[in-house]
């Protein structure tokens, strides 16, 4: 026997006693791997930032690129045409945000404004409805008088106990959550230095990437990363850029509607409504019943209209807008959507929710190319060719 296959035998031995050292310090012990994993990812903030704007600015990258290249009739340098197209990008993109912060802004601080002071009047509204309620059903009211009869100790026993401890944690987060925005406009600033530098040199970077592949696996192992990749930035391109742009017109058209109809909160509940149409399925149910509420504290007759708005505006996107945009980008099945949200949302929270989508349709996608291929070789073209039990 050769050294080489000694050499084989004592890194997969290497490697498999890792592996299970790894897995039982994660799952029995105090965790130190992934408590060093969150060290290096604190520390790469900046860059996981700059990296994922860079991801999402390269197609308005490229755009530009092209416009320029056909200006300059192509006889224009790259490097020139590429600092252009970056200047450009990030231009259109501070300008949207100007606009955002000089139009939205101050009326969404009015609405929150409007808001925290009327939250006396939206309270004697509220126990207003609840006592009218109680006093038309004498056997709700006895049932509620029950039931905080018997919760009362254990309600008094959380408020000391649980609330109040919190709400003093709460209040010292609060104090010094000027230092985490601080750091995170650190943070965002140096991600917007590394996303132009990674939109710079993106083609070099995959390039790159490709030849240490290259180097390193057989050419089959190759061919088969590179579709896997492609087919992954085909999904996550275009549900993560295509969601954001549905949700931002969804925003867009919520205000203009909620104007027209001279709906109270119109700003604030707009912000809500696009925000929450990020999340798939769920998003539009998210949005509208607190907006909904919101408006119900004012009028009710404006809080039908609302309803009336919202569901043909959600039918406008599920219909049209939603389609045109993101297209058949996930391929993934309607109850596999809700699965993912589900699962996305319980170990991640919202952004679990959001990406939850893409990375199962990944998942989705790499199973059935291994179903089928595997069929293929068994000489199985449809399901009906499939043996019966």
């Amino acid at each position: 026997m050769d050294r080489k296959q000694y050499f084989r035998w004592g890194v997969t031995a290497f490697l498999t006693v890792a592996a299970l050292m790894i897995f039982y310090d994660t799952v029995f012990r105090n965790g130190v791997l992934l408590a060093l994993l969150h060290t290096l990812l604190s520390a790469l903030r900046p860059v996981i930032y700059g990296a994922v704007m860079a991801y999402l600015l390269a197609p308005a990258v490229n755009f530009f690129d092209r416009g320029i290249g056909k200006l300059s009739g192509g006889k224009g340098k790259r490097a020139l045409v590429r600092a252009g197209s970056i200047l450009l990008t990030w231009a259109a993109v501070f300008f949207a945000v100007y606009l955002l912060f000089s139009i939205l802004i101050p009326q969404l601080y009015q609405s929150v404004s409007t808001l925290a002071g009327n939250m006396q009047t939206y309270y004697n509204t509220v126990y207003g409805w609840v006592s009218q309620l109680l006093e038309k059903n004498p056997r709700i009211y006895a049932l509620v008088s029950e039931a905080i009869g018997d919760y009362y100790d254990d309600i008094r026993q959380w408020f000391t106990g649980t609330f109040l401890p919190q709400a003093q944690q709460t209040i010292t987060l609060v104090t010094s959550g000027v230092l985490s925005v601080v750091l995170f406009f650190k943070d965002f600033l140096i991600g917007v230095i590394v996303s132009i530098y990674l939109l710079a040199l993106k083609e070099k970077l995959a390039a790159g990437s490709r030849r240490i592949l290259y180097s390193a696996a057989s050419e089959h192992v190759y061919r088969s990363a590179l579709r896997s990749v492609r087919k992954v930035d085909s999904i996550f391109s275009g549900f993560v850029r295509g969601k954001l742009l549905d949700s931002v017109i969804i925003g867009v058209l919520c205000f203009l509607g909620a104007t027209l109809l001279k709906l109270p909160y119109a700003p604030l509940v707009s912000v809500i409504v696009g925000v929450t149409n990020i999340i798939p399925f769920f998003g539009p149910v998210l949005g509208a019943i607190p907006s909904a509420f919101l408006i119900l504290l004012v009028s009710p007759v404006k809080c039908l209209y609302f309803i009336v708005f919202v569901l043909a505006l959600q039918q406008l996107d599920g219909n049209l807008i939603g389609p045109k945009i993101l297209g058949g980008s996930t391929e993934l099945p309607s109850f596999w959507v809700i699965v993912a949200i589900l699962i996305g949302g319980g170990f991640f929270g919202v952004p679990g929710m959001f990406l939850g989508v893409p990375v199962f349709a990944c998942f989705y996608a790499m199973v059935g190319y291994h179903v089928n291929k595997r069929l293929r070789k068994k000489g199985v073209e449809t399901d009906e060719e499939i043996p019966e039990a």
